[in-house]
């Protein structure tokens, strides 16, 4: 969302409702200029508090970006030698179930070779 015409519109209706409060207020003339002085005086202070926040803003956004362009390719890098780590780590084990797995096929066609044969009975 754009700032600026956000401003504007809040610019535009804090104009329209003091206009509509100056056109509709029984006060005099004096009244009405010390209410305007103390309206727009709020106004500004308003408008100022307004724009340091945004300023705020700004710079944390700033700083949030920055922050990221630094912490994400450093935790990718990590996650990347923790699982090369992990892979180093596991090669004897994948290779000793290989060999594991390996015996027992091995075992198994043998076993199969050594069990008789089962003679099918004839279809009538």
């Amino acid at each position: 969302m754009k700032i600026v015409p956000l401003f504007l519109g809040i610019a535009t209706g804090v104009l329209a409702g003091a206009t509509t409060v100056l056109l509709s207020t029984p006060k005099s003339g004096s009244e009405v200029r010390v209410s305007l002085k103390s309206t727009s005086t709020d106004f500004r202070d308003k408008l100022s508090d307004i724009k340091l926040q945004l300023q705020d803003v700004k710079n944390s956004i700033r700083t949030l970006t920055k922050e990221s362009k630094e912490v994400i390719p450093e935790a990718i890098e990590e996650i990347k030698a923790d699982v090369e780590q992990w892979k180093n780590e596991t090669a004897p084990l994948q290779t000793k179930l290989q060999e594991e797995i390996s015996a027992i096929q091995s075992a198994i066609e043998e076993m199969e070779k050594a069990l008789p044969k089962k003679k099918e009975a004839p279809v009538n």
